[in-house]
């Protein structure tokens, strides 16, 4: 949540954006709170089926799937990283990678945009274990980049 001496600012910044950015933002956190409750509620295994097929980095539909699809298709998947990202900030709890993932990654297959939902992780210096998401489509990067270079991937969503 921010702290409220940015609110005045960022609720201008809100209010000079056109109408369809302000939709896909409102939409975006509605979508980041509906991943937040299936992340504390549903067991992962159940959500995972619904998060699409889980394979390895290395199979051909992860490249398939992230590879650029058109010009309309790479402004829509920017777009919906504009207001995944944007949303995060608004929401009344922590999205992180995960959540702003889901989010985006439900927004374009509303769309009918194929994405890609990876998995990394590292060895962490407070837990035993650090995990990242992020998302590709369109041959843009959707969420969850920069990442850092300690996080190896393991498994991918298509």
């Amino acid at each position: 949540m921010p702290p409220f001496a940015t609110l005045p600012r960022r609720w201008r910044s809100f209010r000079q954006a056109g109408w369809r950015r302000r939709g896909l933002m409102a939409e975006a956190a509605c979508w980041l709170l509906a991943a937040r409750l299936a992340l504390v509620f549903v067991p992962f295994p159940k959500l995972a089926t619904r998060l699409g097929a889980f394979v390895g980095p290395a199979d051909p539909r992860v490249a398939q799937a992230a590879a650029a699809a058109g010009p309309d298709a790479a402004q829509l998947a920017r777009d919906v990283s504009w207001a995944v990202t944007r949303g995060a900030l608004y929401v009344p709890f922590r999205a992180v990678c995960l959540p702003q993932a889901m989010a985006a990654r439900i927004m374009l297959k509303r769309r009918g945009v194929a994405s890609v939902l990876h998995f990394g992780a590292a060895k962490g210096r407070d837990k035993p274990i650090d995990a990242h998401a992020w998302l590709d489509a369109a041959g843009v990067k959707v969420t969850g980049y920069p990442i850092a270079r300690q996080f190896a991937e393991i498994a991918c969503f298509v």
